[in-house]
């Protein structure tokens, strides 16, 4: 189903010079099936369903230091999700139970840092936040994995 994410604010990369006010992306399956302002991603793909959200829209971010405690490895990815974060560095994943978890929540595993964006037919990993810095949706591979509530 293909879903497009609206918000006050989307932002192809978090430093973006130029936001896009009421904007949205289209997410088709894990992929990036466009970005706009929402009226137009509408008209593009009508039927899609809306999900709404307060705040800014940008790209997922990578988590670069070590994850934090929880009791199990399913639950310290879920707390990275939490962030807005869903790519980790490797050099955090040391046990093979966290680097299992982080494969069945679809969390990138990176040898390095790299820079994160929003760009069509890209890997749709989006995350919102509102006023406060306080995340409120983290979306991975197109699957919405947390909604703070």
């Amino acid at each position: 189903m293909l879903t497009i994410h609206a918000a006050d604010e989307v932002r192809h990369v978090w430093d973006d010079p130029e936001p896009i006010e009421g904007g949205a992306v289209a997410v088709q399956g894990i992929r990036v099936a466009g970005v706009g302002p929402l009226a137009e991603l509408e008209q593009r793909f009508p039927g899609a369903r809306v999900r709404r959200w307060p705040g800014v829209l940008g790209p997922g971010r990578l988590h670069e230091g070590p994850l934090p405690d929880a009791p199990s490895p399913r639950e310290r990815i879920h707390a990275v999700l939490k962030l807005g974060a869903v790519a980790v560095l490797a050099e955090h994943t040391g046990s093979p139970g966290l680097r299992a978890a982080a494969e069945r929540g679809d969390v990138v595993v990176l040898s390095r840092a790299r820079p994160t964006a929003i760009i069509e037919t890209g890997r749709a990993d989006l995350a919102v936040f509102d006023a406060d810095g306080v995340c409120l949706a983290t979306v991975c591979a197109g699957r919405l994995v947390h909604r703070r509530r």
